[in-house]
């Protein structure tokens, strides 16, 4: 099935397509206090993503006695509304108090598309931000053998999800045209594949959610595996063994022998893969500084998947901030500063 390039940003400065609609002597103390802050405002699947939490092959996590998820400190204003017909498709809304329509923040909880929940999103700088929240849950992979591949099952729900966000501007009093998306790992992932993938909406559907944009205006992300390609993968990271699973294989080692069968589902999952020029711009935290072709205590969530995404994006005119520790030319030490940067800018800014 060919696949539609068509794009919308929500950037009045953009081409449309007819046919759809620091000072650095201070660095070191700030980005400190910066990745505290981060982990203490992402998920524990998103900000201390450890490779037990995205598992390296496609065989399920053992079946363990699951600790219950961790209580909203804020109750949102909506939970648990449904988005699909899968148990796991529900979302939870927070609204921010505001006279105007707010900003939205989009959160996808990580843990390699296989574990994680939404519970315990923290919301509190955003409220007060005048920022609204929404944190999804989706299908896991485990749940998802029937599509091919199988990871098109959680993204297409978190595409579907922030389709019915949209859909809700009004009743919600939101600005849909101010959408970020943000995670961490698997989730951070997810919102790369949003930030990059051509808008899903269907003008022509007789349901209104369908004809609602994916498309965003800016990405955050913690932790990101910002290609599914096992042969980047493999360059980058050599000790690299996560992302089989996505595609229904059981060992990178097959993930990487199989790679030339399963270009095309590569092309349409994996992030790197889907950049162009009128994409919005992303934010990249990272807890340890890159090593480009070396080996990796934590292949999973190394920085050098974001030193290859910055250089692609920014090779075709997209701006991208990449944050890791000792990182050059930071300007936002933490993912709620950027984000609520970006948000509360003027709209017309990409």
């Amino acid at each position: 099935m060919p696949i539609n390039r068509n794009r919308d940003c929500f950037n009045p400065n953009k081409r449309q397509d007819s046919s759809i609609l620091m000072n650095t002597n201070l660095f070191p103390l700030k980005l400190a206090i910066g990745s505290l802050t981060a982990c203490i405002t992402l998920s524990a699947h998103s900000q201390n993503a450890a490779p037990s939490a995205e598992p390296a092959t496609g065989t399920p996590p053992a079946q363990t006695a699951a600790k219950p998820p961790r209580k909203n400190a804020i109750p949102p204003t909506i939970e648990n509304l449904k988005y699909g017909p899968h148990e796991r498709n529900v979302l939870d809304f927070w609204k921010a108090e505001s006279d105007k329509p707010t900003p939205v923040l989009f959160y996808i909880h990580g843990g390699g598309w296989q574990a994680g929940d939404k519970a315990g999103t923290p919301v509190e700088p955003y409220l007060k931000a005048g920022i609204s929240v929404v944190a999804i849950n989706y299908r896991y992979i485990s749940q998802s053998q029937d599509v091919v591949p199988p990871v098109k099952a959680p993204l297409h729900d978190a595409a579907r999800a922030l389709q019915l966000v949209r859909s809700k501007a009004s009743e919600w009093n939101l600005d849909k045209t101010r959408v970020a998306a943000s995670g961490g790992s698997a989730g951070a992932c997810s919102s790369l594949w949003l930030a990059f993938h051509p808008d899903l909406a269907d003008p022509k559907s007789q349901d209104p959610v369908a004809r609602e944009s994916t498309r965003l205006l800016f990405a955050a992300v913690n932790g990101a595996q910002t290609t599914l390609d096992p042969h980047q993968m493999r360059e980058w990271t050599p000790n690299s063994r996560y992302g089989g699973h996505a595609f229904g294989l059981k060992s990178f080692d097959e993930f990487h022998e199989k790679r030339e069968s399963i270009k095309d589902f590569i092309a349409e999952y994996s992030p790197y893969a889907l950049v162009t020029s009128d994409d919005p711009s992303v934010y990249l935290f990272y807890n340890n500084a890159p090593e480009l072709g070396k080996e990796q205590k934590d292949p999973t969530h190394t920085a050098n998947f974001g030193v290859k995404l910055q250089e692609r994006v920014r090779s075709v005119g997209v701006e991208c901030e990449l944050v890791y520790p000792g990182a050059p030319d930071v300007k936002h030490p933490t993912i709620p500063e950027a984000i609520i940067a970006k948000l509360k800018a003027t709209p017309a800014n990409k």
